[in-house]
């Protein structure tokens, strides 16, 4: 058989396996979080978030705001030195990231089972 039909045999599984994959995981919301920063900090996005009285307190300050805290929690870093602790049937995390005025910022949440409560806000 000639390289160019093997080719072209090859091409032809090649296509009819991508169209299978493509419609299997078409549709399906698939995250690949591999790293613990990123589990941790995709459990607490899809949990209901309530905010603390003190992180009210400080949200009111305007110096931060709501999308500042989500921008954190997409694309912080969980200090994983100080977090992981057991606080009030809860797990502490410390998480630093960045407000849109580039000012670093450093978040106490506390994940539950079934949510997760910012307790404070903290500048640098």
């Amino acid at each position: 058989m000639k390289f160019i039909h093997r080719f072209a045999y090859y091409l032809v599984g090649l296509v009819i396996g991508l169209f299978f994959v493509a419609l299997v995981f078409s549709g399906k919301d698939t995250r690949c979080n591999y790293f613990p920063n990123a589990r941790v900090l995709n459990d607490l996005r899809n949990k209901p978030f309530y905010y603390s009285d003190k992180a009210s307190l400080i949200l009111a300050e305007k110096w931060i705001d709501t999308a500042d805290i989500k921008n954190t929690l997409q694309f912080g870093d969980v200090d994983f030195d100080q977090s992981n602790i057991d606080l009030k049937k809860g797990k502490l995390y410390i998480i630093e990231g960045k407000t849109i005025k580039n000012q670093e910022v450093t978040l106490k949440v506390i994940n539950y089972a079934d949510r997760a409560v910012l307790e404070d806000i903290t500048k640098k």
